[in-house]
This record gives C-alpha cells, sequence and structure tokens, in this order.
C-alpha cells in the first residue's frame, strides 16, 4: 500500500515509518513529492493548522489518486498570543530558515522573564483519500522557550524547546524514538494509525 506524505521533509518520512513500525502495520510505501508526478503545491493560506494541513492533503490525494498525509505544525509561544503559529517555518521572512528563525524569536523573547516563556508546538496532521474522504487529527507538546540552543538533533525549533516532560533536555536532545513518543506530532500522527490500519 502507497501513502503520499505531501512534503519533501526526509525526517517527517522516517518519522511517520517509526510511529507505523511501532505500531505494527508493514507494507506501507511512503512516497514524498519527489517520488510522485510533479503537481503544483497549494499555497498555504489557511489561518489555522487544520486549514493548512487539509488544503496540502486534498492537493496530493487530487493530483496523485492516493491517500495523502499532510502536516501543519508550528511553535505557539505564549508570550507572542501563540505566534510565531502557522508562520513558524517562515517566521524570519524565510522559508525554512531554521537558524534565522530561531535568531529572530531568540531575540524577541530576550527580555521576557522565565514564567512567561511558555510556549507549545502544534501538530494537525490530515489523511485524505481519493474517495474524499477525510481525517484530521491535533497533537499538542507543551514546554518552555529556552534563552540558547540546546542539542542537536530533531529540526526546526527543537533546539529551544525545552519539553516539560524530558527531564530536562531538550527537543534537539532526545532521541528519535523519544521525540515520537512525547512530541506534538507523533500523538496526532498515532491518531490516525487505526485509518491507516483499515486501509493496508
Amino acid at each position: 500500500m502507497q501513502i503520499h506524505l505531501a512534503s519533501n521533509n526526509q525526517k517527517k518520512a522516517k518519522e511517520l515509518q517509526r510511529v507505523l513500525q511501532a505500531a505494527g502495520i508493514s507494507g506501507v510505501e511512503i512516497l514524498l513529492m519527489a517520488d510522485v508526478a510533479p503537481y503544483a503545491e497549494p499555497i498555504e493560506d489557511g489561518r489555522s493548522f487544520e486549514d493548512n494541513a487539509l488544503i496540502k492533503a486534498r492537493a496530493g490525494a487530487a493530483a496523485t489518486g492516493v491517500p495523502t498525509l499532510a502536516d501543519d505544525s508550528g511553535l505557539a509561544v505564549d508570550e507572542l498570543n501563540g505566534m510565531p503559529g502557522v508562520l513558524s517555518a517562515r517566521w524570519s521572512g524565510r522559508h525554512g530558515d531554521d537558524e534565522a528563525n530561531n535568531d529572530l524569536l531568540l531575540g524577541q523573547m530576550a527580555h521576557v522573564p522565565d514564567e512567561r516563556r511558555g510556549c507549545g508546538f502544534v501538530s494537525v496532521c490530515a489523511l485524505v483519500l481519493p474517495s474524499g474522504e477525510e481525517h484530521v487529527a491535533r497533537g499538542e507538546w507543551r514546554g518552555t522557550l529556552l534563552r540558547e540552543r540546546r542539542g542537536d538533533g530533531g529540526f526546526g525549533y527543537d533546539p529551544l524547546f525545552l519539553p516539560e516532560d524530558a527531564d530536562g533536555r531538550a527537543s534537539a536532545e532526545l532521541t528519535p524514538e523519544e521525540k515520537d513518543a512525547r512530541s506534538h506530532r507523533g500523538k496526532a500522527l498515532a491518531q490516525l494509525v487505526p485509518v491507516i490500519a483499515g486501509l493496508v
């Protein structure tokens, strides 16, 4: 069975594969955007994570005829009224520039005291079938924004995120398996596992 992951992020593909394996689901081939016939990437102009995940999943399913999974995720900082939020990947003005995004956020939060540095990762995963059937799942992971980078794992804002449930380690200091068990995307994907199992 094939699932199209509407992304070219290899780390997200590996994360999905680990989640499926942990659930005992085998025989699923994950196709990234580079693995399918080219199609126009939709503009992610939704106002919520749910909106953007569905925009991507619907476009992928329509173009490929394959069940398509899309994720929209980001970091919501309490002091910034939930921002960067849906703008997380392009917070600095350049899409996917993790270093610039982290630098900008550190600068914006430099003088905010520790007690007001609460934040949370949010992930919404949408699975759209060629029939038009849609499934949406949301996961959240709460923690605190650090004052400097820690660890060299993960991606995005992982080096700045201190989870509530990780024994004082930053997200970027966790093993992939530890992160899967706790993370926002891992929680959202886990909710979709029964649906995927029913397709295999």
